[in-house]
């Protein structure tokens, strides 16, 4: 994991404040919206009354680069099973054959050097605290199940595309399964999505006075 955070590092200071950043065309998508008087949720509308703190920090994007990294991803037998699907279950303690959507998420942002999350229970992704309306590339999103009254998948976010959400996802499938075999780029009305959690922010330290 050193060796993929060094290199990660290195693509970041090269790519940084380049506007082609991920975030670039996820804010002018928004600013479109408005323009053409779109309405929405509230997390919506925060987009434009919040582009100042939209940008793309590194941290986000080495998430980000990790996670497409992981493209093509297949179990072995279509039974939670595989080499790096093992990798992404062992990150969070868990074995061969548990659902492994939130360990996914869990194990890339351990990739990028995050202690935390580090969980294989979607639910926790999403605490009061991390949930935000400042929707960016790697923010993660968790889609509710009625069926089982909670959230029940998640990812991350790569993008929006108008009232759409491009995502990277584990443990789905081209139709978009909460019990798939990989992960996939995926496409998903943003009305679909139940939260958004910024796990990227760093805790703020207290301020002293200078005496």
């Amino acid at each position: 994991m050193a060796t993929i955070r060094i290199l990660l590092g290195i693509i970041c200071l090269a790519a940084f404040g380049w506007s082609g950043l991920p975030g670039s065309s996820v804010v002018e998508s928004r600013k479109r919206e408005v323009r053409q008087g779109a309405g929405g949720r509230s997390w919506e509308k925060a987009w434009v009354k919040n582009r100042s703190s939209l940008s793309v920090d590194c941290l986000s994007l080495n998430i980000l680069t990790i996670a497409q990294s992981q493209l093509g991803v297949r179990e072995r037998t279509g039974n939670n099973d595989g080499q790096a699907v093992e990798q992404y279950l062992n990150y969070v303690g868990f074995k061969i054959g548990a659902p492994w959507c939130a360990a996914f998420v869990s194990w890339v942002f351990g990739s990028a050097g995050c202690e935390q999350p580090n969980t294989a229970w979607s639910p926790a992704l999403f605490p009061l605290q991390k949930q935000t309306t400042e929707v960016k590339p790697a923010t993660v999103f968790g889609i509710y199940f009625p069926s089982l009254k909670r959230i029940a998948h998640c990812g991350f976010v790569e993008r929006l595309d108008g009232h759409w959400v491009i995502t990277i996802e584990g443990n789905t499938n081209v139709a978009g399964s909460r019990e798939g075999d990989g992960v996939y780029r995926k496409r998903r009305l943003i009305n679909t999505v139940r939260y958004f959690a910024d796990w990227t922010k760093r805790k703020e330290e207290p301020k002293h006075e200078k005496i």
